[in-house]
């Protein structure tokens, strides 16, 4: 099982070295193909990264305008609510640099759509028209995520996808709404596994000593019931960054 897991000493570390990888990876990337494609994640850590990329001289390497940046999961709430994570996003980092606005894919909102089925729908069609031809004919109609950015709950989900949830039994589809989330709020849109696996690299990106217990079973080889959080691999690299505290 292609997974590595570096530990950091503290969140700030965490958020800081994450941010200088990610950078470095879009960099990297954009040396060998275009566009670039990134999901990311919202919560402490993942905003938080975000900020620090704000802050890095190291931001001005990129083609921004070369990059398309989704998102794993978002709240079913009206655009512009500050618990969204494409909200969220924007302040700490997006507001300031210079991504096309057409560069950016958020998942819908509730005052464009009736229900998180709806917003599925949307963004499972807007993530095939940017799927990238000739790749995988058979595999799910997605562009070619270059990274796919995620959190790590304390019951180990991933994305909106939680531990016994039937999304995370949804194989046919990229995109899924979500009810009945133990996390407020109830109603979410959420990457299935088949789109986060389809990605080249996966990172999960987990702090605090809450997520510990979670962190352990996801990464014990003979855990016979996996949490989501051990269910997600990239096609190439898994990376698990955490902090000490996470650590245990």
């Amino acid at each position: 099982m292609n997974r590595t897991v570096i530990v950091h000493p503290d969140a700030a570390t965490l958020a800081a070295t994450t941010a200088a990888r990610l950078l470095v990876r879009l960099v990297d990337a954009q040396s060998t193909h275009r566009p670039v494609h990134v999901a990311l994640t919202g919560g402490t850590v993942g905003i938080r990264t975000l900020s620090e990329i704000a802050a890095s001289p190291v931001r001005h390497a990129v083609d921004w305008t070369g990059v398309h940046l989704w998102w794993g999961d978002e709240r079913f709430l009206p655009d512009g609510d500050p618990d969204r994570n494409v909200t969220q996003a924007r302040q700490a980092l997006l507001d300031d640099l210079p991504v096309p606005e057409e560069n950016i894919h958020p998942m819908g909102p509730s005052d464009a759509h009736d229900s998180p089925e709806s917003a599925a729908d949307d963004y499972q069609a807007e993530l095939a028209r940017h799927a990238e031809s000739g790749v995988d004919d058979a595999g799910p109609a997605l562009p070619a995520f270059d990274v796919v950015l995620l959190g790590v709950g304390p019951d180990g989900h991933v994305a909106s996808l939680f531990p016994g949830h039937e999304a995370c039994d949804v194989l046919d589809r990229t995109v899924v709404g979500v009810h009945g989330s133990p996390k407020p709020p109830p109603h979410r849109v959420s990457l299935t596994f088949a789109a986060i696996e389809a990605a080249d690299e996966v990172w999960l990106v987990v702090g605090g000593e809450d997520k510990a217990p979670a962190v352990a079973r996801a990464l014990d080889p003979g855990d016979t019931d996996p949490l989501p959080a051990a269910r997600v691999l990239g096609r190439h690299r898994t990376l698990w960054l955490v902090d000490a505290a996470a650590a245990g």
